[in-house]
């Protein structure tokens, strides 16, 4: 293992942050049960005072496939993940494209597009050095209880990669913003859209400071350039408040936020 100093506003999606650092993990190291593990970023907010963090290091970015048995390490690149899998006409992998980050982070949030995600094709994840079976952990809507750090993930090869399936999944994202932001700000609450309910509160373009309430897709926090984690985290509440007070509905954060 060894420490890197990340600077969280150039890399992370959302390029809000500060330099911090990070211990990279390798393979054999004993993890740490002090640190806070993370991915690549994609779905995350730094705070000014983050907890003690850790990421797997590209030791844990491969992809073996073994007659039918594909094994993925956490910290392989989603887009490199897609390309394997139309380069050995793999099924269930289509969902992936435009899914930033890495295999680790989508594992963490039961990652995926509609009703496509990363558990319904997985069969088990290698955590804290141990296989486990993907029935014996938690998981659901934008949520995976892994009770540990996600290191390998294991997956049945099916033949048949959907070239139509894949066209119509990126067209589904194609009214994201291509502004830097952390994906979606909330989670869907059951049976409607995070999205419509901060559009009907009238935040949907509300800046505070660079940062904004998407005008393309309301349930994006857009950065237009040295947004602070304290306009974030404002835009965050504001539309949490409004919209209980409207709807009585409880908005959950899908971004992280350390």
């Amino acid at each position: 293992m060894f420490f890197k100093t990340i600077d969280f506003s150039k890399f992370s999606s959302i390029k809000v942050g500060q330099p911090t650092e990070v211990l990279m993990l390798e393979r054999e190291d004993s993890i740490p049960t002090d640190r806070v593990i993370i991915g690549h970023a994609n779905n995350l907010l730094v705070s000014p005072a983050p907890p003690a963090l850790m990421m797997l290091s590209k030791d844990f970015s491969f992809i073996e496939l073994d007659d039918e048995v594909l094994t993925i390490g956490c910290a392989t690149p989603t887009g490199k993940i897609l390309s394997f899998a139309k380069k050995n006409d793999l099924a269930g992998f289509e969902f992936v494209s435009k899914l930033p980050g890495s295999l680790g982070g989508m594992v963490a949030m039961n990652a995926g597009v509609k009703s496509y995600e990363v558990f319904n094709i997985l069969e088990a994840v290698k955590i804290n050095g141990e296989w486990i079976p993907k029935e014996q952990i938690e998981h659901g809507y934008r949520f995976a209880k892994l009770g540990g750090v996600a290191t390998e993930v294991r997956f049945k090869v099916k033949k048949g990669f959907d070239k139509e399936l894949l066209d119509e999944l990126i067209n589904l994202r194609s009214n994201q913003p291509k502004t830097a932001s952390a994906g979606s700000a909330f989670k869907n609450p059951e049976g409607d859209y995070a999205g419509r309910l901060i559009e009907a509160v009238g935040l949907k373009g509300m800046s505070k400071g660079a940062m904004q309430w998407s005008e393309v897709h309301a349930n994006f926090l857009v950065n237009h350039g040295d947004g602070t984690f304290e306009e974030v985290k404002e835009l965050i509440d504001l539309a949490k408040e409004r919209v209980f007070d409207k709807f009585g509905v409880k908005l959950v954060e899908e971004v992280k936020v350390l």
